[in-house]
């Protein structure tokens, strides 16, 4: 196929070739690809000088194996003195007993009486008040009915599958943890959004947040508020905060200048311009970045379950234990059907602020509509309180795990494994393991360690620059330094594994999808879905298909990034210049022509943003991927926390931090990278 030149013209055309803004648009767009490689190659070409001088030096003092024992440091043994200390201490340090002591009691005592009060209201009253709230956001029309019927079924079936208490704990421990995240959140996120210096000293603590597995805000947080609710209520803050902080930053700073100029000019003084104006126009990114906490709180709510956080995520995780994978399916279905919910609910909230046109019938609106949803209640109530008992009844509960572990079992038999031709399941999941995930972990262990810290930070520099540059190389040389290069190198693999396949899949998918509008809208309820799932619902569908292992684990950190990977990439391809594509088409540029050598050029900052997310989310499900034996730092983490080893936890938990940073800065590309040359 030959390759597309400003020169080639359509068939059966002569004369010059096409000229105007076309032709411009296509000729700038080439002259743009080679003046961005030119700094590139000679940032590359300094980097390879330097590692001819230094790398004979390391390879003489330090050899070129695996990371050399000289330059370890212990920091397990440090760790496990603090955990000590804090356990000694605890009932007579000042810092405990007038600080943390308060902060972990308020904690308990705040879900315990949400839980209580939600139990003790019944389950009807509480399916009520879901309903009509649904129904109220959603606008009392027919979207706000969908919205209803969306609730209803969540509860009814929480209630069915006879999850109704672990459900109540669930939304508890969510409800007072979105509340905190969401104040937290939107004060830092006002602070950043009106302060240009308080932003950017923000926002590297943001990127580390959000650039951090779930699984390393459990590990401090234990060593200090100790195994149960309080350590997992604030890890799930922590963890939910940061949406809800950029989100109200950016809608503030994209607040119309114009507006902003009028009410000034009108006299408002600073705070009435944020109250009136500035506000009000960021309600719609407000709004988003309440329903990202939401959903990053039920996320985390079920992972925290294996520091005692109890609800859904403890019966899932202690389903998973003992592969018993009808029970895991029992309280997973109500976590998805949960975060459907809570994501359709704040979506038309949203949607209607940022549509500003009321719904539903012309005078039902405001505080009308509150009147008739606070009656309706008060009505129901009263007819739940006599008519139905307070907890859901063990007689209207439908056992599904029988029935899922027999379907399982026959699935093991028949499919699993000795199928004619296609092999089964597990027979693919034993080929991947021992022809992919085996060789890349015994490639990367037998690399020499100062080869590797060269790779990170030849592949930030391209990426990112001199800056990213020296955070991935320090990065990777402290995953050595703290002595556990060789599972944190095993974890590694099986991220690249899982980045591969995702990025094969996402692009492709994410290509078709953009040359096919139809395919799109039929993706897009699949994808919407697959974005609400927490991320120990992936656990569920791979260990009954491919059983424990790391394949598990890869297959599930596939499907938790691909959605962002497809959704990026359709995106950044709907979004290049319609005259470079027609000028590509005037050329006689084929449908492959436009895709490789115009679509897919113009929309790589996009590509690498998709790279850059499908990179941290595979990271993030692989160590979650401990639950399923994915092993090396995942295991350390779930041992760690089950044995209370928080040495070994701690230093698996600093590991992967370590790593998301190597590999989020050899994916991240900068915005001035992406500029041409002057």
């Amino acid at each position: 196929m030959s390759t597309l030149t400003p020169e080639k013209q359509a068939p059966g055309k002569t004369g010059s070739p096409p000229g105007g803004a076309e032709h411009v648009a296509l000729r700038a767009f080439l002259t743009r690809r080679l003046s961005v490689a030119r700094p590139s190659t000679r940032r590359l070409a300094a980097l390879l000088a330097a590692a001819v001088v230094l790398v004979p030096f390391a390879a003489v003092l330090w050899g070129s194996g695996t990371w050399p024992s000289d330059l370890t440091v212990d920091v397990r043994g440090p760790l496990d003195d603090a955990y000590d200390w804090v356990l000694d201490n605890r009932d007579t340090s000042p810092v405990f007993l007038y600080f943390l002591l308060h902060l972990s009691n308020w904690a308990e005592d705040s879900v315990d009486w949400v839980t209580d009060f939600l139990l003790n209201l019944g389950w009807f009253a509480v399916t009520a008040a879901a309903v009509l709230l649904a129904w109220r956001i959603g606008g009392l029309g027919r979207r706000g009915a969908r919205t209803a019927a969306t609730a209803l079924g969540t509860f009814v079936v929480c209630g069915l599958l006879g999850m109704w208490e672990a459900t109540m704990e669930t939304l508890a421990l969510m409800a007072v943890a979105v509340l905190v995240s969401a104040l937290a959140g939107g004060l830092l996120g006002l602070g950043a959004g009106l302060s240009d210096r308080f932003e950017r000293v923000l926002r590297p603590v943001l990127d580390t947040m959000q650039i951090m597995p779930a699984f390393a805000y459990l590990l401090p947080l234990v060593l200090v508020f100790d195994i149960g609710v309080p350590s997992a209520l604030i890890a799930t803050v922590i963890y939910a905060a940061p949406p809800m902080a950029r989100l109200t930053s950016l809608g503030l700073r994209g607040a119309d200048p114009a507006v902003m100029e009028a009410s000034a000019a009108l006299g408002a003084t600073p705070v009435q311009r944020l109250l009136t104006a500035r506000l009000p126009l960021a309600r719609k990114e407000i709004l988003l970045g309440l329903n990202q906490t939401i959903m990053m709180a039920l996320s985390m709510v079920t992972i925290a379950s294996v520091i005692g956080a109890g609800g859904l995520g403890e019966e899932v995780f202690r389903a998973l234990s003992t592969v018993d994978v009808g029970q895991a399916l029992a309280a997973g279905i109500p976590i998805v059907l949960l975060a459907i919910w809570l994501d359709r609910t704040t979506a038309a909230a949203g949607d209607r602020l940022g549509g500003g046109q009321p719904t539903g019938v012309a005078w039902l609106h405001g505080w009308r509509a509150w009147t008739v949803v606070a009656g309706a209640f008060a009505a129901l109530l009263a007819v739940g309180k006599a008519a139905t008992p307070g907890e859901w009844s063990d007689d209207w509960t439908v056992d599904i795990a029988a029935p899922v572990n027999d379907a399982v079992a026959w699935f093991t038999r028949n499919l699993a494994e000795g199928v004619p031709v296609l092999g089964g399941t597990r027979t693919w999941a034993d080929g991947f393991t021992t022809g992919v995930l085996n060789p890349l972990r015994d490639g990367l262990t037998a690399t020499p360690w100062w080869l590797l810290v060269l790779l990170a930070a030849g592949c930030a520099l391209l990426a990112g620059g001199w800056g990213a540059m020296c955070t991935a190389a320090l990065a990777m040389a402290a995953v050595g330094v703290i002595d556990v290069w060789d599972h944190s190198l095993d974890t590694l693999s099986q991220a690249i594994a899982g980045v591969v396949l995702t990025l094969l899949a996402g692009f492709v998918i994410g290509v078709a999808a953009a040359r096919m509008p139809l395919l799109e809208r039929l993706l897009r309820p699949v994808l919407d879905t697959m974005q609400t799932l927490p991320q120990f619902v992936y656990l569920i569908p791979v260990v009954a298909l491919f059983n424990v292992g790391r394949a598990a684990a890869v297959a599930a950190a596939v499907l938790y990034a691909l959605p962002a990977v497809v959704r990026i990439t359709v995106q950044g391809l709907r979004s290049v210049d319609a005259a470079a594509l027609e000028a590509a088409r005037s050329m006689g540029a084929g449908t492959w022509q436009q895709i490789r050598q115009v679509q897919l050029p113009l929309a790589r900052p996009a590509l690498m943003l998709a790279l850059n997310q499908g990179v941290v989310l595979v990271l993030a499900m692989v160590i979650v991927g401990g639950f399923v034996g994915s092993g090396a730092l995942g295991y350390d983490v779930v041992y760690g926390l089950q044995k209370s080893e928080l040495g070994v936890g701690l230093t698996a938990g600093v590991a992967i931090v370590l790593l998301g940073l190597v590999l989020d800065r050899a994916t991240q590309r900068r915005t001035d990278d992406r500029q041409p040359s002057r």
